[in-house]
């Protein structure tokens, strides 16, 4: 049986995760109606990921020494303050590149701390032989999150401004912030205190020694840097599609709602056992639909084509989230955590840059037809040089 304390994480999860993907579609937008340019969209990713490559192991080592429900909120009155300073700026028409970006890397900062806690936490609030279950849905309510928080921003640019898109922002965060208060104290110090730099040498020890948590990570890192197209989003919408603001919610959240869609088919279909061999090809199948988007210029098919990006992302989410949790201790989980959202962040901001720069240099179709290629070269090659992923089954380190 689920407890209710895992319920209540997953209220404040999926408003924290509407508010960080409006926020985030929000400012491309903003950056985008401001400078006209592909350079600065991808500038954003790396403004993002540098909080992320100098504090996250920081975080992961905090997560595994103090109350990870705690960090959790303090960190959450950062993208709070930045949505309300933002919404003020927009409406006084003192809106700037430089308050935008330097508004994303205090928010990127406090993300740092966030997301090792929140990953680390969920574990704790589920028995072990129903924890592959609590991360489908878990995955499903992230991915419901994720999809609504595009839309909504779109909707409301469309009905509003992004002076508003920042209003709605603050409130969710303010949701996900009271629905955390009412979690209990999850901290559980080590009692062996490993002083801080050998503490994320503990965590990055037990990653490069391990070959199946190394290798969801790699796969995750190489394949999201060559094969995301989110930064490109707002060029596709304006310049080719010509959709607008409505077409760029609905072609940003159609990512999402491909996740959200197969996440709602995973929780009805039998566990995938044979994980390593489905996580290798959901990411060659993540390649094939990104280059279908980036050659398409008929809308419905884009739509189509980035879902299909979010169903083949969305089994990738579960299966990596599974397999590094079940195959991590509980006492290195939050350093670990750590290195897994680093990886995240560097495919993430370091993909949306590599996207908008070499979006400069060539176009927007050469970035992501390109990306998509590499994507299935990644998968290939970490098949080879990684059988122990390959040959990964859950079902098996369930019962160990």
């Amino acid at each position: 049986m689920i407890p209710t304390t895992f319920w209540l994480y997953l209220v404040s999860r999926f408003a924290s995760a509407t508010a960080m993907m409006m926020l985030r579609a929000a400012v491309a937008w903003h950056v985008y109606a401001l400078s006209h340019s592909a350079f600065h969209l991808g500038l954003i990713g790396l403004v993002q990921f540098a909080p992320a490559l100098a504090l996250t192991l920081v975080g992961g080592v905090l997560a595994d020494r103090h109350d990870r429900r705690r960090i959790m909120m303090w960190a959450q009155v950062v993208p709070l303050a930045s949505a309300l300073t933002l919404f003020l700026a927009t409406r006084s028409g003192a809106a700037t590149l430089p308050l935008l970006y330097g508004l994303i890397l205090l928010v990127a900062v406090a993300n740092a701390f966030e997301s090792p806690s929140r990953m680390a936490l969920m574990p704790t609030l589920v028995p072990r032989e129903v924890f592959p279950r609590a991360v489908t849905i878990a995955a499903t309510n992230q991915a419901l999150a994720f999809a609504s928080g595009p839309a909504a921003c779109g909707w409301v640019i469309a009905a509003a401004n992004v002076g508003a898109v920042y209003a709605v922002d603050a409130a969710l965060v303010a949701t996900s912030l009271l629905t955390l208060a009412f979690l209990p104290s999850s901290g559980h110090p080590a009692e062996r205190r490993t002083p801080g730099l050998l503490a994320v040498r503990e965590g990055l020890a037990f990653v490069r020694g391990n070959q199946v948590v190394l290798g969801c990570m790699t796969l995750d890192l190489l394949a999201v840097i060559f094969g995301g197209a989110g930064a490109l989003l707002p060029i596709y919408a304006t310049e080719i599609l010509h959709v607008g603001p409505k077409g760029y919610g609905m072609l940003s959240s159609s990512f999402e709602a491909g996740a959200l869609v197969m996440s709602l088919l995973l929780t009805t279909l039998p566990p995938i056992t044979r994980s390593g061999r489905a996580l290798l090809g959901t990411v060659a199948i993540y390649g094939l639909a990104t280059v279908v988007f980036g050659v398409s210029r008929w809308f419905p098919l884009s739509v189509l084509a980035y879902a299909a990006v979010g169903m083949a992302d969305q089994v990738s989410v579960v299966l990596r989230s599974t397999t590094i949790q079940l195959s991590t201790p509980d006492a290195l989980r939050g350093r670990v955590s750590g290195v897994n959202m680093l990886f995240i962040s560097a495919s993430n901001q370091v993909g949306a840059a590599e996207s908008g720069f070499v979006a400069a240099l060539t176009s927007a179709t050469f970035s992501v037809v390109s990306g998509g290629i590499a994507c299935l070269a990644v998968v290939a090659i970490v098949a080879m040089r990684m059988p122990a992923l390959r040959r990964y089954r859950t079902d098996r380190a369930q019962a160990a």
